[in-house]
């Protein structure tokens, strides 16, 4: 596996600086690092030895190396879902070895081409403990919450931008189940019929009235699960548009961090388009938190004061990450009024 990736690396991923150097594996970052460790784990379950040649990286033994990877694969498989990115891989590896050496740690990320821990941006605000709202008040940190959802994991493309997102909701779940309209819960028991007679004109057309009215049957590990439809806009802060400066960018992190994942959406409004507004948290990880440190998002103080959210990007500013390395970066509520001012 490590000479194949080399050699996918040698035709399509040479460096261009040098921070894009090739480490054991002959791949950066940004390329398979993740794959050449999800790999060698699962060949570690199967003959218990770790890869040839890490312990020019490392401090400690080969026994001691061993037990690292007993402990990384089954961290990996008990990730729901597991690390997809350079970043959750190394993640996952701080957190799995933490109370070893740095040293170690340090070279077990350099052996795989994965960002060290420096590099990482620190997440601090953990999800609040579930709400269990029907009939309860929320705590006094969660004051004005409406509702949560758990949603099922969000498809590529439901990141519209750096700051809303489509979610899907089983309608199997309490709080959907009692509002599904009758006229949806009948076109998807007659859907199933017709695909399951070949009838698929008509399932089609049955599926076309099923997301009108706001719903989707989408196929959650080859089952079939009627959801219903929800836009999020992140609560408290405001990504640039997609075609301001750093607006692809924006989105691009959004969709990484969100991805293939289930969510846990604490909604607080609604805004005039539709959309709930809401803190979202993924995998404990607040994701606006993240928007905000990586510099790829502004803190909406027009309708959010939390202090924590100004300090996140005041840190940003600060160090001139994502969008703060340009001197005047334009706002973009005042790009959405340029626009209309226009029109």
């Amino acid at each position: 596996m490590g000479n194949a990736l080399r050699i996918i690396c040698g035709v399509c991923c040479k460096p261009t600086s040098e921070s894009d150097s090739l480490g054991h594996h002959g791949v950066t970052a940004q390329t398979v690092g993740v794959s050449a460790l999800a790999h060698d784990l699962y060949s570690y379950e199967i003959n218990s030895q770790v890869p040839e040649g890490l312990s020019k990286h490392v401090v400690s033994s080969k026994k001691a190396q061993a037990n690292w990877y007993k402990k990384l694969s089954d961290a990996w498989r008990e990730a729901k879902p597991p690390p997809r990115t350079p970043e959750e891989a190394s993640r996952l590896i701080i957190q799995t070895l933490k109370r070893h050496q740095k040293a170690d740690v340090e070279g077990l990320l350099v052996f795989y081409g994965l960002p060290l821990p420096h590099a990482l941006v620190e997440l601090t605000h953990e999800a609040p403990p579930s709400t269990h709202l029907e009939g309860a008040p929320p705590s006094a940190h969660l004051q004005g919450l409406k509702f949560e959802l758990q949603t099922l994991p969000v498809d590529a493309k439901a990141v519209a931008d750096g700051d809303t997102i489509t979610v899907y909701v089983s309608t199997m779940t309490p709080r959907e189940s009692s509002q599904v309209p009758k006229d949806v819960q009948v076109a998807a028991v007659q859907r199933s019929k017709a695909r399951a007679v070949k009838n698929y004109a008509k399932a089609d057309a049955l599926h076309k009235q099923i997301i009108d009215a706001g719903y989707r049957v989408l196929l959650i590990q080859n089952e079939e699960v009627l959801a219903k439809k929800y836009r999020i806009r992140l609560r408290g802060i405001d990504a640039p548009e997609s075609k301001m400066p750093y607006g692809k960018e924006a989105k691009e992190e959004l969709l990484k961090l969100v991805q293939g994942k289930s969510l846990r959406v604490l909604v607080f409004d609604q805004d005039r388009y539709g959309r709930c507004v809401g803190d979202v948290y993924c995998n404990g990880i607040f994701v606006q938190e993240a928007m905000l440190k990586k510099g790829l998002a502004w803190h909406y103080t027009a309708y959010d004061k939390r202090p924590e959210l100004d300090k996140w990007e005041k840190d940003a500013r600060a160090k001139r990450v994502g969008l703060w390395a340009s001197k005047n970066p334009e706002m973009p509520w005042e790009w959405r009024k340029d626009r209309r001012e226009e029109r």
